[in-house]
């Protein structure tokens, strides 16, 4: 063996541009096949960095249509079980973790966690943050230790324990720049904001939670903290009704999760039996399910699981493209080397030990591309984070064993896939016509074998350049959707300040004193409550006077809250009436007030204000067809008549919400403040700004720290940088389709050249009898170029009908097209073909020129 290494290392430095050719090409397939494995191992494959982590399992519900939620609140991720048909969900009681704490003998820990927004005040600076408000055994469930201090325990959790959290090691170096005196230091948290917690520790720097993948937390409360991280009324603990923790356990040793959940499958259905005493049917009855825990929710990763399927796919491709390429140089190489093999042959080594030689020398070639491969992987992980791919903040992409472990499979895979072929053709060899000076026909067999993995080659990169024109025609239809508003110039942002106190009138004034202080900041034009319609939206249901549903029709109405002066802020054309201004929601913050100062209900002699509503052209061509819709009413609440509900004052252009692929619904936008709930304890900001919205940023923040210093901005971004938000995947999909559908364009062109180059070579001395017997040089140029569009042609004809069948895997991740779109196909196929015709016209040429006389002495 070392033998062969030394000898086939000395031959591949022989040809430094074969080598190179080669291990560039391996390099960039392999390079590209780690990066996207890199992200697909830590979204869907890497487990929770704790201990024994096959061992956790997560708690999920299943029942029929929703009729549990009759009389129940629920929150947190659910979808339709495929297996089943029911609904699914991770979401219970607090009373109900207790009960299944109490009443197992399977599990050895059995602990719950939530995702929250955490509000923090550390050295007078403000932010929210994301935590995870955990039961007290949650670190020990886990078998976790910390990495500095301790982690939480079950004396943290009680309600007169003194106050401790617990931080990410990233939180740790960003806000704390990694000083390991940071344990023991107090920091202030909460929605009041003077709740002074201790930082007890900081965890490994591995560990982002149990939450949903993208959804890293930053810092680990008490659930008996509850009360003092979240307002009032937020998650009561005693409250059986509300299903809100998710919940995970440990089994016992020996314990199987099929016995757990029997056990723990009784539990469950006894808390739901003393909520609602009966069911339409057997189906709505709960019953539990353990799933694994081992990667913590679940969620996130079946969403993310097909787009991180298809970028595989897609590097898979052009790897295949690689190896292809790859074997047909090894091929040309292969015949120039017919006559040292025939020597070696006829000098009595058989034909494995060259076998074993050639194949030595292809493992070098990979693995020389292998190496520069985790090279490229290691500058195209920060290229693929910075693409944001997946529209989720996820984990650092690290190249460790597992990755490694990956790169080194595929480099040994693919080195045997390039090379056993043209090494079994190139020792398949007749002794006594290759000794002598003409080879005879044995050339023109292996040309064809060529051509053949050239028409592979343009089979397959015809259907990566289908996929990536798919991709960037996607991107094209998104970002030049008609949004309904003027998206630039215009700065987002949300605040919550029910999670430091503020409620009621006290709340309503504050977000007009933001507004104003922000208005008459220098450098803007506009401020209003309500941001962008792309963030979401609510939904009630419908009723309209005088309006007859049809059978089946959605009764749904989107519902966005507003404040004054919405319209003019996001320049939404008012095509009829007016808009939501200040004598709309004056009125309604006096009527809270009125009803708080009168112990929460309202006077007698009180006279609700008049409430109102903005809608647009979909709600006016659905509901009000033919008749003008200003001054009708519709209400939330059945039933309805005339003179009751919303009054319609105005009618405003379509505009996109909850989504730029979505299709607009009808929609109301209403005031911001509502009698029956007041000013929401959290909203959103939109300021339309004279210049760059970014460079307002600091101007704003200012601003709003002069009205509340303990407000934090969350989320603040430009709408532009929403929208690039929103289309990432797409961005991700179409950046790196087009890269690979041209990488893989480049390959099968060099390909081609080769392959036409070495045909040539070997029609020398034909060509020399062509010329000598009157063909013209434009006859040659016709016979070669003719020979490359059939061998593109070719490709094509497999190509296409391959793309069909490929893109209909990627037609929920299109938007505006159909997988079949005739005009990128078209357009694709007449650009691989224009590449390939002059990837062949270079060596025709040279053939055209070829002098007669010296074409005849040729062999």
């Amino acid at each position: 063996m070392i033998q062969d290494l030394r000898y086939g290392a000395r031959m591949l430095l022989k040809s430094p541009g074969f080598t190179l050719v080669v291990a560039l090409s391996l390099a960039l397939g392999i390079g590209a096949n780690t990066v996207v494995f890199s992200l697909l191992d830590a979204v869907l494959l890497k487990t929770l960095p704790v201990k024994e982590p096959e061992r956790l399992v997560l708690f999920r519900w299943l029942s029929g249509e929703k009729q549990i939620w009759r009389s129940m609140h629920w929150e947190g991720g659910n979808a339709r079980d495929q297996a089943t048909g029911l609904q699914a969900g991770t979401s219970f009681s607090y009373p109900a973790f207790e009960h299944f704490r109490a009443n197992n003998q399977s599990l050895s820990e059995t602990f719950a966690f939530r995702s929250v927004g955490v509000s923090v005040n550390i050295d007078g600076q403000a932010e929210t943050v994301r935590g995870q408000l955990v039961s007290g055994n949650y670190f020990a469930g886990l078998g976790l230790p910390a990495l500095l201090g301790r982690t939480l325990t079950s004396d943290d959790d009680r309600a007169n324990a003194d106050p401790a959290v617990v931080i990410s090691y990233k939180y740790w170096q960003r806000r704390f720049g990694g000083d390991p005196a940071v344990v023991g230091k107090t920091i202030y948290a909460g929605y009041a904001g003077d709740t002074a917690f201790t930082i007890a520790g900081v965890t490994p720097p591995e560990f982002y939670g149990t939450s949903n993948v993208g959804s890293a937390a930053d810092i680990w409360s008490s659930l008996a903290l509850t009360p003092k991280i979240l307002p009032q009324g937020f998650y009561p603990l005693n409250d059986p009704t509300n299903w809100w923790l998710n919940i995970m356990g440990r089994l016992k040793p020996g314990v199987s999760a099929r016995q757990a959940q029997s056990e723990l499958d009784l539990a469950l259905r006894q808390q739901a039996a003393e909520l609602q005493k009966s069911f339409r049917d057997q189906r709505d009855v709960p019953q539990l399910e353990l799933g694994s825990g081992s990667q913590g929710l679940m969620q996130a990763r079946r969403r993310f699981s097909e787009p991180l399927r298809v970028l595989m796919i897609i590097v898979g491709l052009v790897l295949a493209v690689a190896c292809l390429n790859a074997a047909n140089l090894l091929l040309a190489r292969a015949a120039a080397r017919r006559k040292e093999i025939a020597v070696r042959l006829a000098a009595g080594a058989s034909r494995l030990r060259l076998v074993r030689q050639l194949m030595t020398e292809s493992l070098l070639l990979a693995a020389l591309g292998g190496a520069l491969g985790l090279m490229f992987a290691y500058w195209g992980r920060d290229v693929l984070v910075a693409l944001r791919p997946l529209a989720a903040t996820l984990p650092d992409l690290k190249i460790d064993l597992r990755v490694l472990g990956f790169t080194t499979a595929v480099t040994i895979l693919t080195g045997i896939l390039f090379g056993l072929a043209p090494a079994l053709r190139a020792t398949k060899v007749d002794l006594t016509s290759a000794l002598k000076d003409g080879a005879g026909q044995t050339g023109y067999s292996r040309s064809r074998l060529s051509k053949g993995v050239v028409v592979a080659q343009v089979a397959m990169s015809l259907v990566l350049l289908i996929g990536a024109g798919l991709f960037v025609r996607t991107l094209h239809n998104l970002m030049r959707i008609d949004l309904g508003f003027n998206r630039e110039n215009l700065l987002l942002f949300s605040v919550s300040p029910g999670e430091i106190g503020y409620k009621g009138e006290r709340l309503a004034n504050l977000y007009q004193q933001l507004l104003e202080r922000i208005e008459a900041t220098p450098g803007v034009r506009s401020a209003t409550v309500g941001g962008s319609m792309l963030t979401g939206h609510s939904q009630y249901s419908l009723c309209v006077p005088g309006y007859t549903p049809q059978p089946g029709e959605n009764m749904g109405l989107a519902n966005l809250s507003v404040g004054a002066n919405f319209f003019e802020t996001m320049e939404m054309p008012i095509l009829r009436g007016r808009g939501v201004n200040r004598h709309d929601i004056e009125p309604l913050v006096r009527a809270i007030g009125t009803i708080q100062s009168a112990g929460g209900k309202p006077p007698k002699d009180f006279v609700a204000p008049r409430q109102v509503a903005v809608i647009n052209q979909a709600m006016a061509r659905q509901y009000f067809p033919n008749v003008d819709p200003i001054g009708r009413r519709f209400s939330f609440s059945l039933p309805c008549k005339d003179g009751d509900g919303i009054e319609i004052v105005g009618v405003v252009r379509d505009a996109k919400y909850g989504g730029l692929k979505r299709e607009i619904h009808p929609m109301a936008y209403v005031p911001y403040v509502s009698l029956s709930s007041g000013a929401p304890p959290s909203t959103s900001f939109a300021v339309r700004t004279a210049g760059d919205p970014a460079a307002m940023t600091t101007a704003i923040r200012k601003a709003a720290q002069e009205v509340e210093p303990r407000l934090p901005l969350n989320d603040i971004e430009t709408q532009e940088a929403q929208i690039a938000k929103l289309v990432s995947q797409e961005r991700l999909f179409a950046s790196l389709s087009s890269f690979f559908g041209l990488l893989a364009l480049v390959l099968v062109a060099i390909g081609l050249y080769g392959v036409m180059s070495y045909t040539v070579a070997r029609r020398t001395h034909e060509i020399g009898v062509r010329m000598a017997l009157g063909a013209q040089a434009a006859d040659v140029l016709r016979l070669v170029i003719h020979e490359t569009l059939w061998l593109a042609l070719a490709g094509v004809a497999l190509g296409v009908p391959a793309a069909l069948v490929a893109t209909r895997w990627i037609e929920s991740q299109l938007f505006g097209l159909k997988p079949h779109d005739p005009l990128t196909i078209t357009l694709v196929t007449l650009l691989l073909t224009a590449i390939l015709a002059l990837a062949g016209y270079l060596p025709a040429r040279k053939a055209a020129r070829v002098d007669p006389l010296v074409a005849l002495r040729c062999e």
